[in-house]
């Protein structure tokens, strides 16, 4: 494998040939190459696995291409990938394997991590959540006072709490509608709060998502639920019919007083933003039924199929990474936005924030050396159309250049009248406006004022991503999710940094840890922090 930590990107040859080819085609506007290649609209675009790309609206020639795989391969990507699938501890500032792959492979399938064969314990997790889910859909499982359960709340945060709230959401219109999900995620008493606002707890059941059963914001949350549910029931017995786990720690489950039989596991090597087809989705399943959750593991392995297999110039995941590394290193672009049009997939770009900025927000190599090289990007969005009123307006005319990735379907799950035409005409103009604005010329043609003209020009040559399916499916959203998966692992692997560890989270909560005694009882210790945080403190108590 390449061993980038040892020479720096920007040293590498295909590195130097792509900063001279930017130099050339930079100020090379889409409409000239549009206009030099009369099929290019066809030319550039990937149509498999059920997922149409169309990538020409982007700033590249065949050239271009050319150069972004080499350097793919300089940076020794197919190695990377090849040593992901097998198991081998690429996640080194923790010395763990990185395999959610293995979520999602089929029952015959095998992928070893120390020598063992995971896949039967990762169907043994399958078919234990499958029997539950059944028996709580089908009024089998009964709380405290034999009341069926209608209510289910995912207790989580991070991945284990983002990826179920994105999926629930995305798939809703699979889901069981005689039954009501809510999560809660936020420490913020608010969020409880709300979300178990006009339910029976008689009727709930709170699913506990925490892998070592001691993340701050998850267990503060679920004593609070177990107090709610404890002051309504009376006994404690009460819990083990009202509670469930998806966690590593038996002992700290069983103490809560959840029985482990109704303990889900997971692994060390799953990372939580790369979870939800785990024991993390036991939610998911309860809501959409174990068949279209394993209709959704077949989409996530479909691309997976894809990612390993496919050449680099067909590959879907590897081009949208590659053209990422393309804008955030050449062109100096900070952000890219994600903007699905459809309403279901309003939590997807909140998803992927966690998805993209945990994993490639790193300053520091994968052999401790300081990059001297911009790494991950800020992702963002809203569905369409709701964005085109709102923040449009600065990647049509304002000064930065913002890559769009637009997410649409042929085909609504709602069709109601001309709304569904209207939503993908509205996406199709939005990637044509951007790619090739109107001209002075066009706007005096329209007859405008002279004073007018200056502020009704669309520069154009904004770079955007059409992904084109049929209709959303829980087979899709499980490509759409791998797909975004892969294009950060080939990100991560360019820029030679690690991709699946997050130790920027840490510092903030161990120095809340130190603050929380500050905040609460009458004696509270000396401050001992800067000038600005021992002020806010003393403020916060006054107010308190």
């Amino acid at each position: 494998m390449a061993d980038i930590s040892a020479q720096s990107l920007k040293q590498l040859s295909a590195w130097r040939k792509l900063a001279a080819h930017h130099g050339e085609i930079e100020g090379i506007h889409l409409r000239e190459l549009f206009a030099a290649d009369p099929n290019r609209g066809e030319r550039f675009t990937i149509d498999d696995i059920g997922i149409y790309l169309d990538y020409s609206k982007n700033r590249i020639t065949g050239e271009t291409l050319r150069l972004l795989l080499e350097l793919a391969e300089a940076s020794g990507l197919r190695e990377r990938i090849e040593a992901m699938f097998r198991g081998e501890k690429i996640n080194v500032t923790e010395n763990r394997a990185v395999l959610h792959v293995a979520l999602r492979a089929p029952r015959s399938g095998s992928l070893f991590v120390d020598g063992e064969d995971v896949m039967p314990g990762v169907h043994k997790v399958l078919d234990q959540m499958a029997d539950f889910a059944d028996r709580v859909r089908g009024g089998e499982w009964k709380g405290y006072t034999g009341k069926p359960i209608r209510n289910v709340i995912n207790i989580g945060i991070g991945g284990s709490d983002l990826g179920p709230v994105m999926a629930y959401e995305a798939l809703k219109h699979y889901s069981r509608r005689d039954m009501v999900f809510r999560f809660v995620s936020n420490i913020d008493g608010t969020d409880f709060a709300e979300a178990v606002g006009g339910l029976d707890p008689g009727e709930t059941l709170f699913i506990v998502a925490s892998k070592t059963f001691t993340t701050q914001e998850t267990m503060t949350n679920a004593h609070t639920a177990r107090r709610w549910m404890l002051d309504a029931l009376g006994g404690e017995e009460a819990v083990s019919r009202h509670f469930v786990a998806v966690s590593t720690n038996a002992e700290a489950v069983a103490k809560f007083g959840i029985d482990t039989a109704n303990m889900f596991e997971f692994w060390d090597w799953v990372g939580g933003r790369y979870s939800m087809e785990s024991a993390i989705g036991l939610s998911t399943m309860i809501a959409l039924g174990p068949q279209n959750f394993r209709a959704m593991l077949a989409g996530f392995h479909e691309m997976d199929e894809h990612f390993r297999k496919a050449p680099f110039d067909r590959n879907i995941p590897v081009l949208m990474g590659m053209l990422s590394v393309w804008y955030n290193n050449f062109f100096g672009s900070q952000t890219v936005a994600v903007l699905p049009y459809e309403q279901y997939l309003k939590r997807f770009p909140a998803y992927l924030q966690q998805l993209t900025m945990e994993s490639n927000g790193k300053h520091i190599t994968l052999g401790g050396e300081k990059v001297d090289y911009q790494t991950g990007p800020v992702y963002w969005g809203e569905p369409g159309t709701n964005g085109q009123h709102s923040f449009y307006q600065l990647i049509h005319q304002g000064t930065k250049l913002i890559p769009c990735d637009f997410i649409g379907f042929a085909r609504s799950l709602n069709p109601l009248g001309k709304h569904h035409d209207l939503l993908m005409a509205n996406l199709f103009a939005q990637t044509e406006a951007l790619a090739f604005g109107k001209t002075e010329d066009e706007v005096r043609a329209e007859g405008t004022p002279d004073r007018l003209v200056p502020h009704r020009v669309f520069e154009g040559n904004r770079p955007t991503n059409t992904i084109l399916c049929e209709r959303l499916t829980p087979e899709i959203l499980g490509k759409l999710v791998a797909l975004y998966e892969h294009s950060v692992f080939v990100q991560g692997t360019v820029w030679g940094i690690d991709s699946f560890d997050q130790w920027g989270v840490e510092l903030g909560k161990v120095l809340a840890g130190r603050i929380v005694p500050e905040l609460e009882g009458p004696d509270r210790p000396q401050l001992g922090h800067d000038s600005s945080t021992n002020a806010l403190i003393r403020r916060y108590r006054s107010l308190k």
